[in-house]
């Protein structure tokens, strides 16, 4: 196993002073990025070599096995040399580029790039934005760094603090999924399809001022892959998934990709800089050092040293005179002043916060918000307002995985007979209210990359019995729970991280699935210890959810073999293949939806992979939400313009887009009205303008097939 050797990156020099008093010492630190650089280069390197070397093996082994092969190892063999033949490719073109970080000259930019702006998609925002005010809402708990990167910087804060905040080279837009720009001005992609080039904005600034360069990305780099930080997804990322950094002067770099792949553009892209001189001190001791620090931002918002009340509250400041404040796509938006996070780890206290009017906003999305908490006088005054805004974000993959290495889920009859036995549309008509849907499939929602044709089975006692009839369950014991004939009782466990919806959801598909004669057993564990042990790949089954950004869904993480078994054949612990799962079909493409180079080749293999999950029946839909629902106090103003309905569509949680704005003025004029008793028209509105209404998906291809479909989804009566 190789091991990336870092140096030491604190030098010391020792200075005699003249006089009568003892010598000092003094450290000076520094940085160390040029010292570094052809370390890491030489590491990699040698990485490729052994990678090489390791495929060439195994491309001898496979070729001598498919000399000798029967028929039916044969297509096996073939997909296995196929796939090294593209590893083998792969690791040639990485080799051929040189060094990881490269440091060029302007003139070996290809003179025959074309170069585009993304300026023509439409304006996010409303023009009536108001900058000013402060804006307030709740944490459940605070975040253990502000840190960027290292260890515990993956936190539920930090999305607040750099992933909404900071711009990257180039992004998608919110509701076309075309590409706009961030700190790049424009971008331009070789010809082979596997290298962007990047223009800087030459406005573009951190918050101290200090110009943004080239220099700073492969300093980003760096000090996310040194030895000096805990960090290994994001060291597995930078040496797997990218193949080259390259500047070019001051104000161009380009991003190699070892695969030409879809997106490539924004995956390139999505790179933020990190400022040299803010890392001065980086060293062995930076999460120490750097606990409490934050960087100069290229985004809207800072965190000053003075608004970190430790357990309390985190503030951020709208940066002055940020430099994209008058940019397309950025200036309507990041409107307020200041933007407090307090810290309020029960829900319920959090909400009484929010009605007694010392949070700005708050989700109202569950249905015990919707219909009881919110029922109050501070709406019926109008001095909160309610809003429901359809969404067109992925659905999130909320439902049953299961673990098909264990002896009764490895039987496709018990897992379609399981299917069958979970009454979801009952829960989300008792425990939801009816407002939500019935996913239909894993990975659904996707506006190219989804089959709209694929159903949901649903609850029928008659269904479930069969199915497990099939697979040997006849026999029905004394307590109503179907055996077979040596004994074996049709049981399985569910682990959930405990809470009381979860409990009564539970309750209910318990409940139904016994009248199938399947024992679903409740194993409702604290959140840590649940995922723990789903990680550990010790679960028969788990309810869980998965958010997985557009536009294109990810099958790789969840169904490649790789993250299934090591190579001794052992189930591999700590991965997102939590249904265990290793077929060689859906090993190749899953591959083909990571590295297809156009929509059409991603969509087939997408779709193909969508279908047989729910073939195989190895994961059980669960329920899902088309719409966010958000009560603002009536200061709190959202987008009604032409470009902007309230929010752009493709986004989890309206909050970050910030589109949103304060309006002071409305404020004290309702602070003025709750002393007095005024009433303002009760508000509660409907955003439904980018709801999709399955009109724009297509058909079953023919009437068998959906005569076919309506049989196999015929709800039990």
């Amino acid at each position: 196993m190789l091991k990336l050797f870092c140096f030491v990156c604190a030098g010391t020099a020792v200075l005699g002073l003249a006089g009568c008093g003892p010598e000092e010492e003094t450290v000076e630190r520094k940085l160390g990025f040029e010292e570094f650089v052809p370390l890491y280069n030489r590491y990699i390197a040698d990485w490729l070599a052994e990678m090489s070397a390791g495929t060439e093996k195994e491309i001898a082994e496979v070729e001598r096995q498919l000399a000798e092969a029967t028929d039916e190892n044969r297509v096996k063999l073939e997909g296995l040399h196929a796939d090294l033949l593209r590893d083998r490719e792969k690791w040639a073109f990485r080799k051929s580029l040189g060094g990881y970080m490269k440091i060029g000259t302007p003139d070996e930019v290809p003179d025959d790039l074309v170069w585009k702006n993304g300026m023509e998609q439409p304006e996010i925002g409303d023009p009536n934005a108001k900058k000013g005010g402060v804006f307030r809402r709740y944490v459940p708990s605070f975040p253990p760094t502000i840190r960027p990167f290292g260890d515990n910087s993956n936190n539920s804060f930090r999305g607040d603090l750099y992933d909404y905040i900071e711009l990257p080279l180039v992004t998608l837009h919110p509701e076309t999924m075309e590409l706009i720009p961030g700190l790049a001005k424009e971008w331009a992609v070789s010809k082979d399809k596997r290298t962007v080039y990047f223009r800087l904005d030459p406005e573009a600034r951190y918050s101290d001022g200090v110009p943004v360069k080239a220099m700073d990305y492969l300093v980003g780099v760096y000090v996310r892959v040194s030895d000096h930080v805990v960090n290994p997804y994001a060291k597995q990322y930078f040496r797997e998934s990218l193949a080259q950094f390259a500047t070019y002067g001051d104000g161009m770099l380009s991003v190699s990709l070892p695969e030409v792949q879809i997106y490539r553009e924004s995956i390139a892209g999505s790179m933020t800089p990190s400022p040299p001189h803010f890392y001065k001190d980086y060293g062995p001791d930076y999460s120490e050092r750097y606990q409490w620090k934050f960087p100069p931002t290229t985004g809207a918002y800072e965190v000053l040293p003075g608004d970190i009340v430790k357990g309390v509250s985190i503030t951020q400041t709208r940066v002055k005179d940020w430099w994209a404040k008058d940019r397309k796509y950025y200036r309507y938006r990041y409107n307020p002043d200041k933007m407090v996070h307090t810290v309020v780890r029960d829900e319920s206290k959090a909400f009484e916060l929010f009605r007694a009017g010392q949070l700005d906003t708050f989700l109202i999305t569950k249905p015990e918000l919707w219909y009881e908490k919110s029922e109050m006088e501070p709406v019926y005054k109008g001095y909160i307002e309610r809003a429901t805004f359809y969404t067109q974000y992925p659905r999130v993959p909320i439902g049953q995985y299961m673990n098909v290495s264990k002896p009764l889920l490895s039987d496709r009859n018990v897992r379609v007979g399981i299917q069958h036995s979970m009454n979801w549309q009952k829960v989300i008509d008792v425990i939801h209210r009816g407002d939500y849907q019935r996913l239909n499939a894993f990975n659904e929602g996707y506006k190219w990359f989804s089959d709209p044709t694929i159903r949901a089975r649903k609850y029928s006692v008659r269904r479930a019995r069969e199915e497990f009839a099939k697979a040997g369950f006849v026999e029905e014991g004394s307590d109503g729970i179907l055996r077979r004939e040596d004994g074996t009782r049709l049981s399985v466990s569910l682990l959930y991280a405990k809470n009381p919806r979860y409990d009564r959801m539970f309750a209910i598909l318990r409940e139904d699935a016994k009248a199938c004669g399947f024992d679903l057993r409740l194993d409702g564990q604290e959140q840590t210890v649940s995922y723990k042990t789903e990680m550990q790949k010790q679960h028969e089954m788990t309810f869980g959810a998965w958010i997985i950004q557009p536009p294109v869904p990810r099958f790789y993480q969840f169904l490649h073999s790789r993250n299934a078994y090591d190579e001794d054949g052992n189930l591999k612990p700590q991965t997102n293949n939590t249904f265990v799962w290793a077929r060689d079909d859906t090993d190749a493409l899953s591959v083909k939806v990571r590295t297809g180079e156009t929509r059409e080749e991603v969509a087939e293999a997408a779709k193909k992979l969508q279908r047989i999950i729910h073939d195989e029946a190895i994961f059980v839909p669960g329920y899902a939400v088309d719409f966010v629902r958000v009560g603002s106090w009536r200061w709190v103003r959202w987008p009604d313009s032409e470009f902007t309905k309230f929010c752009p569509p493709v986004v989890y949680d309206p909050h970050e887009m910030f589109v949103f704005w304060i309006d002071d003025e409305k404020k004290r004029e309702t602070q003025a009205a709750r002393r007095t008793g005024k009433a303002f028209p009760e508000v509660n509105v409907m955003i439904d303008d980018y709801r999709l209404t399955g009109d724009e998906e297509p058909e079953p291809e023919d009437a068998a097939e959906a005569a076919v479909s309506a049989e196999d989804f015929e709800e039990e009566e």
